[in-house]
């Protein structure tokens, strides 16, 4: 159902037009699920879906298609079933073969990338590479195109279709991009995508993009090749403070599925405790992109896009030869900074972020008509059909706003913190390694998540924290859960638990349960204030006598003020509690 021999019996509404959806991975789905919203509404349209098989990426793409709830098709009851309009963001699978209309998108910036057929054979030169979705072996079957309408975004696709194949030109459509212009849309919800990823007033968010293939950001080079990443993560920890920048990765679908997200999960797994994000590579990589101060990436389409949404771009790889070399994302290859893994990384984010101006190419290029995707492409597709639209207008679905984020490291905290004066403290935080040797000086100490995986930090630590709710049972309380701490762990000084995104509750050694919370519109990281509490509390040395009377002179001025880069947040102090024991 709804098709088959029993159609005709058994479905409710019959005389459906048939829009089928061809799937060939999860990377073209991305795109196919951009304008599906386009024939919401329209009793009139029976949606289908069904997957060529011919990917090597086929991993994800079933789970996907049951997930939409749509009826999933088998290959070749596709094949057979007369359908009014065909949509594929994807080449392959023998597509001149389906029994309807054929549209095809892009599901990047354009068709920019070489891509090897299966008769290209290997070790071909480069350029004797064919020009995806540009070349003849992809776009002709028997000499004949295989789309009625190939979806193209600006004019200078369309010149170089018809220089790299005549025949194909006359099916070119000049319809937009509908995954840019959402990304548009979304711009005025900037602050509340950083909210989402656990971005703090005053942070940098630094997204870290990567297509597929040896050749990438994320790739180990291939034969002869540098292996960047290795020596790269771990740098990112020990050269930016954790509160003022947060790190989130942005991975091609083809990574994610072609070794698997367990498997990306576990070689990025030293990086994620140290505070980096994943980002999920289907919905979310459009709102990281608004939400970037800056993309370290290479040469697939979303550093591009990450460009003409104006966002600062260095690119970590960029290997020209598996570009063609008229494509405008070639020419800002050509052009765009390039990070220098030899020189200091931080120096090179601070210089791109502060210094940037926008190269016009990547804006200009990525749509000739911004904003127009929706009305053009669903006038396309029933025009295709023989059908009038809908009477209310096109439009596509707004970006979702994403689970939030928060910010867990617990890789062990290096924390350096100058007093420069009663109740006011700097913090600087380190996850994983000891500050740069440039920022020597202060008081330094350590500070461990209680579910760091380096459990033996814990016995160093002078400073012992976690997350969580407050009335959680698992944890009796936040007043047990730090008394728990402080004797399990003799030399803890103090114990957080941390009860939001402003609040926490610590008790130091010998002391009262106390919370310390910061403004919920503009907050200090509450493992921060912890650390900051400890620091004012042991300025100046003496013993617990003389701890004492700082805490009472903290409590009160109703509380002390926190310093974290160029960012000032007063931290209220308050009791709660009795004396552990």
């Amino acid at each position: 159902m709804p098709v088959g021999d029993g159609a005709v019996r058994w479905a409710t509404r019959g005389k459906c037009l048939r829009v089928l959806v061809v799937v060939h991975n999860v990377t073209s789905a991305t795109r196919l699920l951009d304008v599906l919203p386009l024939f919401d509404g329209d009793l009139r349209i029976q949606l289908l879906a069904t997957c060529p098989e011919s990917s090597a990426f086929s991993a994800g793409t079933a789970e996907l298609l049951a997930g939409t709830g749509v009826p999933v098709l088998p290959w070749e009851q596709a094949l057979e079933t007369p359908v009014d309009l065909a949509v594929s963001a994807s080449f392959g699978g023998r597509l001149e073969l389906l029994g309807g209309k054929l549209a095809i998108l892009s599901h990047g910036v354009g068709y920019t990338k070489r891509l090897a057929t299966p008769d290209t054979g290997a070790g071909a030169e480069p350029s004797s590479v064919p020009v995806f979705g540009q070349a003849p072996q992809w776009v002709l079957a028997d000499g004949v195109p295989i789309a009625d309408a190939l979806v193209l975004s600006h004019p200078e696709q369309r010149d170089r279709l018809r220089a790299a194949c005549p025949e194909a030109a006359p099916t070119a459509v000049l319809a937009g991009d509908p995954c840019f212009d959402r990304a548009l849309a979304a711009r005025p919800y900037r602050e509340r995508f950083r909210r989402a990823l656990g971005v703090r007033t005053g942070q940098r968010l630094i997204v870290l993009n990567s297509t597929w293939n040896p050749a990438s950001f994320f790739g180990d080079g291939g034969t002869g090749g540098d292996d960047l990443l290795p020596a790269l993560l771990p740098r990112l920890a020990g050269e930016f403070p954790v509160d003022e920048y947060r790190f989130a990765a942005v991975l091609h679908p083809n990574i994610w599925h072609g070794h698997g997200p367990g498997q990306v999960r576990a070689w990025l797994d030293r990086a994620r405790r140290r505070g980096l994000v994943l980002i999920d590579p289907l919905e979310g990589w459009r709102q990281a992109l608004v939400a970037a101060d800056a993309v370290v990436g290479d040469h697939g389409s979303v550093t591009f896009y990450a460009a003409a949404l104006g966002t600062p771009v260095l690119l970590a790889a960029a290997p020209l030869h598996e570009l063609d070399p008229g494509a405008p994302v070639s020419g800002f290859m050509r052009v765009a900074p390039r990070l220098d893994p030899g020189a200091p990384l931080r120096e090179q984010i601070d210089r791109l972020v502060e210094h940037h101006r926008p190269l016009p190419g990547p804006a200009e290029y990525t749509t000739s008509v911004p904003g127009e995707a929706a009305v053009r492409l669903r006038s396309l597709f029933y025009s295709m059909m023989g059908a009038a639209e809908p009477e209310w207008a096109a439009s596509l679905e707004p970006l979702p706003l994403p689970g939030h984020e928060p910010v867990s490291v617990t890789a062990p905290l290096h924390v350096l913190t100058r007093v420069p004066r009663p109740g006011e403290v700097s913090v600087s935080r380190w996850a994983g390694s000891p500050p740069p040797a440039e920022c020597v000086g202060g008081d330094a100490h350590i500070a461990v998540h209680e579910d760091t995986r380096d459990v033996d930090w814990l016995e160093l630590a002078d400073v012992v924290f976690r997350d969580g709710r407050p009335d959680d049972p698992r944890f009796g309380s936040p007043a047990v859960w730090t008394a728990e701490v402080l004797h399990r762990h003799p030399g803890c000084a103090l114990a957080a638990f941390t009860a939001g995104p402003s609040e926490c509750l610590v008790r130091p050694r010998g002391g009262r349960l106390l919370s310390l919370s910061s403004a919920p519109e503009d907050p200090v990281d509450p493992a921060a204030a912890a650390s900051a509490l400890h620091a004012l509390l042991g300025a100046g040395g003496g013993g617990d006598d003389a701890r004492a009377e700082r805490l009472v002179t903290l409590l009160d001025d109703g509380g002390f003020t926190v310093r974290s880069g160029a960012r000032s947040v007063r931290v209220r102090v308050r009791v709660t509690g009795e004396p552990a024991g």
